[in-house]
């Protein structure tokens, strides 16, 4: 019982959300903690040692590849020197074919290397004569394929720069040549792909910086544009591509969500009571907000989301504690928001924002602070145990296995609660509504048996009314017989006396013949 009224909950400081360098932009946990700056230098840095020390490698085994053919080469020319012709004919018959075996092999691995050797250099990403061929033809995803959605993106575009006029032009046609170029780099993995566009976000903002002579406003502006254009048009060749494991891990993702559906909004600590009806709203719609991420293709479109998201949080927080929300608040409601929604391919976006976002917006302002955030939720659901809800390991297994549900559990009322508790049903709007419906139904089971009861003895009445009605008429028939008296026919001009009563004018006359 003391373990569960002294809730720990769920904190993480501040500072943990911060670049592992401390160069005071949000960190992310894709990135080893850094932030995208620090990030892209460290991989630099580890790339360039990689390169080198490659370099050196494939060095070594192509002068040990050259020592080794000199040896073998030498010693084929003393021992043929050495021998006379009738003693070398069968020697000759086994040494030549294994000689042209030596030759072939060394062949073949000065080959590997030196294709190593035009792998890692500066130059191999780019076949001139490929490009040549290839910036003739446009892209399949810019000609044949373009959906309306992208055929509009690019007409705004468009209409955008024509506002800039030269620059404007110049910006549209260094977009096109970029797209066509990653059109045609299909082997490069991820990170290489993302290092292409960042590379390129950093050279245009560079130029859009000279251009606006240090308006970092208007520049911003532009590149929102030239992202929307980018990554609308190379959306379905790199998100969640098929060199990476993205796939694999939002399926497991989903899994473990679909496991912990037995968490409740108690055992997070989330300071929100879904009985009020403005609350209940604001869930819905940030649960809204976190699925409605998947749909939209440009980075910043599916930051937009999960700020509005974290927003709608943040409303539920403040209208249920009637004060302004704290950060310790936000991040428990906001891995409870995703534990409900459920949200499709949850890491192939997050690795999206990750890899092609305009790296400013991750670093500082409310979408990186938000996605962070959401960062922080998904890496803590992956590890969710005993421990962080504040149970024992065996309470923990027998949920997971569904052995058992806190919902219906009788010490339920030991937890914290929000708001007045009515039961068990309390815990979980979701739940009440069902139990809710539940009695609906038994309700409406008990007038469906008496409705039929009801039927059978109206259609009863209905079979024994008419014998009824018939053994009625034959009883009176018998009480009350039918007499036919006879009828006596007088003559018209028979004496009456009531005639003798009527006024002079009615008096009948008689005539006699």
């Amino acid at each position: 019982m003391s373990q569960r009224t002294e809730r720990r909950g769920i904190h993480v400081d501040q500072s943990d959300l911060l670049c592992k360098k401390g160069c005071g932009y949000y960190g992310n946990a894709a990135w080893q903690g850094l932030c995208s700056k620090c990030w892209r230098e460290e991989y630099q840095r580890v790339r360039q040692k990689q390169i080198q020390d490659d370099w050196a490698l494939a060095e070594k085994l192509q002068r040990e590849e050259e020592a080794a053919y000199a040896s073998s080469h030498g010693a084929q020319t003393q021992s043929h020197s050495q021998s006379t012709a009738p003693q070398t004919h069968p020697a000759h018959a086994s040494l030549g074919p294994f000689s042209k075996f030596e030759e072939k092999k060394t062949n073949e691995k000065t080959r590997k290397v030196t294709t190593v050797k035009k792998f890692f250099s500066p130059s191999s990403r780019t076949a001139p004569k490929k490009e040549t061929q290839e910036g003739k033809t446009p892209s399949p995803s810019i000609s044949r394929h373009a959906s309306f959605d992208t055929d509009q993106v690019s007409k705004d575009f468009v209409d955008f720069l024509k506002n800039l006029q030269k620059p404007g032009r110049e910006i549209h046609k260094q977009c096109r040549a970029f797209i066509v170029n990653m059109s045609s780099k299909k082997d490069l993995s991820a990170d290489e792909l993302s290092e292409c566009v960042q590379d390129f976000y950093q050279n245009m903002a560079d130029r859009l910086m000279s251009h606006f002579k240090g308006s970092s406003e208007s520049v911003e502006q532009v590149m929102d544009q030239v992202e929307k254009y980018i990554m609308t048009r190379l959306y379905k060749s790199v998100f969640c591509p098929e060199t990476t494991d993205d796939e694999k891990k939002d399926l497991a993702t989903q899994k473990r969500i679909r496991a912990l559906h037995w968490v409740t909004i108690q055992m997070l600590c989330v300071s929100m009571d879904e009985e009020i009806p403005e609350v209940s709203e604001n869930v819905v719609k940030a649960i809204t907000d976190i699925i409605e991420m998947d749909s939209k293709r440009v980075p910043r479109d599916k930051l937009g989301c999960i700020t509005r998201c974290s927003k709608h949080i943040f409303s539920a927080i403040r209208i249920t504690k009637n004060e302004p929300a704290s950060a310790d608040d936000f991040l428990p409601a906001l891995i409870y928001i995703v534990l409900k929604a459920n949200p499709p391919r949850l890491q192939s976006n997050i690795q999206y924002i990750t890899r092609f976002c305009n790296p400013s917006r991750l670093m500082t302002g409310e979408d990186g602070y938000y996605f962070t955030n959401l960062c922080c939720a998904a890496a803590f659901i992956e590890k969710l145990d005993a421990q962080s809800l504040n149970l024992s390991p065996e309470e923990f297994e027998r949920y997971m296995s569904g052995q058992a549900s806190p919902r219906l559990n009788s010490s339920e009322a030991d937890w914290p609660q929000t708001g007045a508790v009515h039961g068990a049903t309390a815990t979980n709007p979701v739940l009440a509504q069902l139990n809710h419906n539940l009695e609906l139904l038994s309700g409406l089971s008990s007038r469906q048996e008496a409705l039929m009861e009801a039927a059978q003895s109206l259609q009863a009445d209905l079979l024994s009314w008419p014998e009824g009605v018939q053994r009625e008429v034959n009883d009176i028939l018998e009480k009350y017989p039918l007499e036919i008296l006879p009828r006596t026919v007088a003559s018209i001009d028979a004496n009456n006396m009531d005639n003798d009563n009527l006024p002079p004018p009615l008096t009948p006359q008689v005539f006699a013949g």
